[in-house]
This record gives structure tokens, C-alpha cells and sequence, in this order.
């Protein structure tokens, strides 16, 4: 059996989690970490209490580098949910996994059509010189750009050196109005509002046609395949990894 820790476990998606795991025949579940009336208030309070084989994050972007600088440099493999790292926390922490030998899996998505979603728009973007993407949140998600756009732009830039090809200078008159320009010149803009749950669409364009990938999630049971996937994927490898489509 599979030791489970899930931190963040009073969340959403952390329920979600529990209840996929418990669901699970090969895990059990040892520890729910939440600072708010969890069974372990700190990881390293589990930690000392429990034997943990694999810790699932899914709490808050200011929390989850400090979390997974913890828990790689003692020896606690993880499947990181939450997003708001950075390039650079996400090489840091690459490093620190191989150093240690530590497993650490981070899927900014975990649902199979999403993670299918960013590879067709990869596939897609040899051929669009032009791109932009919107994704879709409800008013409680904490970050912007989410990680699945963060994500998706950083694949379709390994095959295209620029996105923004024929488009004239531009100027904002409001600040912000094109949104945020990512890797080579991909626009992101971001929607947080109430009847959301998470989605996001790609806009590929060249003379004469536009080619648009959308995914949508309505519920979160759609990512615990995903979930359980990485967990058992880390459990076996014990390396790092980034971004699910990597283990599908």
C-alpha cells in the first residue's frame, strides 16, 4: 500500500483527493495536513507522527515552495497540484529532486482533456504564427495566469519563435488590455468570475482563419485519474517531472 498525505485537505480540491484515494486499493490515506482544523497542522507534524510515502499539494501559491523545499530535502516524494511556482522555483526544485533522489511530480493540470488541450495546441502552433490564449476561473483562484496557460504557452513556444508575426505597434490605453505577453509573444488573459469552475481557450490565427482548442471543467472529479496516475507514476520512478502529459 501507498502512504498518502494530503496537504491542503480541507480544500476542494483536497476533498476531492481523499476521497479519490480512499477510493484507491492500492493507497491509504495517513495524514490530512490543513492549517485550518486538519488532522496535522504541518507537514512536518505528519511527518513526525506518520510514515508518508507520497505527499499531494493542493494548497496556496504563497505556501507550496516552502511546502516542497521541505519536503524534498527530507526525503518526502510529491505530486504538486497547486500553481504559482516560477521557472526558477520550478529548475530549483528540479535540481533539489534529482540531488536528493526525492520524487516530485508538478502538473499545473490533471485532467486528461486538458492535458490533451495544451498537446494539440502545440501540434498546432508549427503552423499559426499568431496565438493568444484565454483561460477561465472562478473568483476564488489566487493566481493569474493559471499554471495550465503558463504551461500550455511554454509548449506551443518550442515550436515557434514568435507569436505576434504582421501585428502592427500597438499602444494600451487602458494598462492591461492586451493581457499578459508570455513566451514568444503569447498573450494570456485572464477571467476570474462567479459560474466558473475552470476552462481555457486557444485562438491560433493566420491569414484568412483562426483555429480555436477549448477545454472545459465542470467538475473537479475530472482531475482524480490524473491524481492517481501521479501518484502511482511517483511512487514507482522516484524522479522529477513536470506537466502530466509527460507520464500519459
Amino acid at each position: 500500500m501507498i502512504n498518502i498525505a494530503v496537504c491542503g485537505a480541507n480544500g476542494k480540491m483536497g476533498q476531492e483527493v481523499i476521497k479519490a484515494v480512499q477510493g484507491a486499493e492500492d493507497m491509504t490515506l495517513v495524514a490530512r495536513i490543513d492549517i485550518n482544523n486538519g488532522q496535522f497542522a504541518t507537514i512536518k507534524d505528519a511527518k513526525d507522527s506518520v510514515n508518508i510515502d507520497i505527499l499531494v499539494d493542493f494548497t496556496q501559491p504563497q505556501s507550496i515552495y516552502e511546502n516542497a523545499l521541505y519536503c524534498l530535502n527530507n526525503g518526502i516524494n510529491m505530486v504538486i497540484g497547486t500553481t504559482g511556482l516560477t521557472d526558477s522555483q520550478i529548475c530549483e526544485l528540479e535540481n533539489l529532486s534529482k540531488n536528493t533522489n526525492t520524487g516530485c511530480l508538478i502538473a499545473p493540470n490533471f485532467s486528461t482533456g486538458a492535458v490533451l488541450m495544451m498537446k494539440f495546441a502545440q501540434i498546432a502552433a508549427k503552423y499559426f504564427n499568431n496565438a493568444e490564449i484565454i483561460e477561465l476561473h472562478h473568483n476564488q483562484k489566487k493566481d493569474a495566469p493559471s499554471g495550465t496557460a503558463v504551461k500550455t504557452a511554454a509548449m506551443m513556444a518550442e515550436v515557434n519563435e514568435n507569436f505576434a508575426s504582421g501585428n502592427c505597434t500597438e499602444t494600451e490605453t487602458i494598462k492591461g488590455a492586451r493581457g499578459a505577453n508570455s513566451y514568444n509573444n503569447i498573450h494570456i488573459h485572464s477571467v476570474r468570475m462567479p459560474g466558473f469552475m475552470a476552462s481555457q481557450e486557444v485562438i491560433l490565427g493566420s491569414n484568412g482563419q483562426t483555429l480555436k482548442i477549448r477545454h472545459d471543467s465542470t467538475d473537479r472529479e475530472c482531475y482524480m485519474p490524473g491524481v492517481l496516475l501521479a501518484i502511482r507514476y511517483v511512487n514507482e520512478h522516484k524522479n522529477f517531472v513536470y506537466g502530466l502529459d509527460n507520464i500519459l
